[in-house]
Formats: C-alpha cells, sequence, structure tokens
C-alpha cells in the first residue's frame, strides 16, 4: 500500500499542475477546437500535423497538455504523424457533467469516438496511459476504425468490474475516511480541482473482461515501466490479445510515459 500511495503521489504532482493550466494552443485556430457531444457537453481537443493520426488519451487528474512534456509528443510529430490531444470529460478545459450519469456508458470513449468523426478520420491508432489506457481498451472494442492501440501503464486489474483500487478511491474523492489516500484529497482540494468530477470518474470508470479483449484481432502494444505494477501485471495483460507485443522500459507509474525509451518504443512498434 506505501508503494502505490507514493506512486500515486509522483503522479499526482506532476499531473496537478498540468490538470489547471491553460491550454498552450487555445488561441491557435489551426490546433484547438471544441467538439459538443450529444448531451451537451463540451470537449475540448487539439491537432498537431497531418500524417496518419494516433490519438493519445491522458491518465487520472491529467489533461491533454500532460503529453506536451513527453518524448513521445515530440517524437511522433517529427516522423510524421498527425497527434491527437482531448481533455477528457472533466479534465483541463472540457465541460463537467453535473452528475455522474454524465460519465456512465462509455461517454468518455464516444466523446473520442465523435471527435475522431468530426476529423473525418476512416483509421488510427489509438494511445492510452493508465486510466487513459482503460479508455482506449473501450475504443478497442467499440471502435471500427481503430487499427492497432498502444496500452501504457496498465495491468489486468482494470478488467475485473469490482476493482479494490478503483472503489478505494471513488471512497476517498467522495469523502469517505480512506486514509491511505488522505494526502492524495488533500492534495486536490489544496489545487482546487473538481473533486466530484473525479469521483464520479472513478465510479462511472468501464471495464472490458478478459474474455471481451480475447476477442480483439488487433495489434496491441502493451508498455510499461520495469518498476510499475500500479495497476496489475502488464505482461499478464498483453498475453491476453491474440495480435500483442509487450514492452517494458525504465520508470515507475509516473516516470516512464515521459522518457525516450518509451516513446521510441512506441515509434518502433508503430512501423511494424
Amino acid at each position: 500500500m506505501y508503494k502505490l500511495l507514493s506512486v500515486l503521489l509522483s503522479v499526482c504532482i506532476f499531473t496537478v499542475v498540468q490538470a489547471n493550466a491553460a491550454p498552450a494552443h487555445f488561441d491557435d485556430a489551426d490546433t484547438a477546437h471544441f467538439y459538443t457531444a450529444p448531451d451537451g457537453v463540451r470537449i475540448y481537443y487539439e491537432t498537431h500535423g497531418s500524417g496518419y493520426p494516433v490519438l493519445l488519451v491522458h491518465g487520472f487528474m491529467g489533461n491533454c497538455q500532460s503529453w506536451k512534456t513527453s518524448e513521445l509528443y515530440a517524437s511522433l510529430q517529427a516522423a510524421g504523424y498527425q497527434v491527437i490531444l482531448v481533455d477528457l470529460r472533466g479534465n483541463g478545459i472540457s465541460g463537467r457533467p453535473k452528475g455522474c450519469s454524465g460519465y456512465a456508458n462509455d461517454a468518455e470513449a464516444k466523446d473520442l469516438m465523435g471527435i475522431i468523426t468530426a476529423l473525418d478520420i476512416h483509421r488510427y491508432t489509438a494511445l492510452g496511459y493508465s486510466r487513459g489506457s482503460i479508455i482506449t481498451a473501450r475504443l478497442l472494442v467499440l471502435d471500427e476504425r481503430v487499427e492497432q492501440a498502444v496500452i501504457g501503464g496498465m495491468g489486468t486489474d482494470f478488467t475485473n468490474p469490482d476493482w479494490p483500487r478503483r472503489i478505494m478511491f471513488y471512497k476517498a474523492l467522495s469523502g469517505e475516511p480512506v486514509p491511505e489516500l488522505a494526502d492524495m484529497v488533500a492534495n486536490v482540494k489544496k489545487n482546487k480541482m473538481d473533486i466530484n468530477s473525479l469521483a464520479c470518474q472513478q465510479k462511472e470508470q468501464p471495464s472490458t473482461s478478459i474474455e471481451t479483449l480475447a476477442t480483439v484481432r488487433k495489434r496491441v502494444l502493451v508498455i510499461c515501466g520495469d518498476k510499475d505494477s500500479d495497476n496489475g501485471k502488464a505482461k499478464e495483460l498483453s498475453e491476453v490479445f491474440a495480435q500483442s507485443s509487450f514492452v517494458t522500459v525504465p520508470g515507475d507509474h509516473g516516470q516512464a510515459a515521459q522518457t525516450a525509451e518509451f516513446a521510441n518504443a512506441v515509434l518502433e512498434w508503430l512501423k511494424g
């Protein structure tokens, strides 16, 4: 539990600044856009470049700006890919549904699918990290336009709809006393993050069963830090998919996605 908490806090320190920062290109009409979901929630997204599209899906307490400090963001553009960044609903400057029902029924994945439709994209790669991988897994089974996917920083634990860690986070963010997560909750309040929205994201977080994932016939890269066991065993997750690769890179859960090794592994896999 101590390891879980220390890793969590390292992630929070990184993401909490990003979550409250104004998007760097908000005033650039060529890159900054809003998509309005069927329920009226406005979703902020950015597009960079004009090559083969790669959708980057951020993790919990992050937003699309979180990717811009990573080696991957610049490396993808340098390699000629179009990079699509999105503030998932409840994060960044995207809209925040008032109730938890606004996050249910794959709302986040459907927002991403709506953006892909608005961009008139017919095939793309989805890449998620941490909680973003949970949403990416939904895209794998819901959107036929996903040709391949990268699932980062995630093991098999999210396939359990009653995942104890998810429930613990929901309780802590909803105001119940959870001593192990008291510092995390204090940090959220200190930085004036939307604690109700974060709680709802945990309450309605989707799960995708191992049986369903096993039916996926698309290429999947499972990539994880060599010191990251935060969300279960990534190697076991890779073995679920019919066409998968598994790679470890240096770092724990909060560090791995920022590294050059992570970027290089993704780019090498994309070439395949």
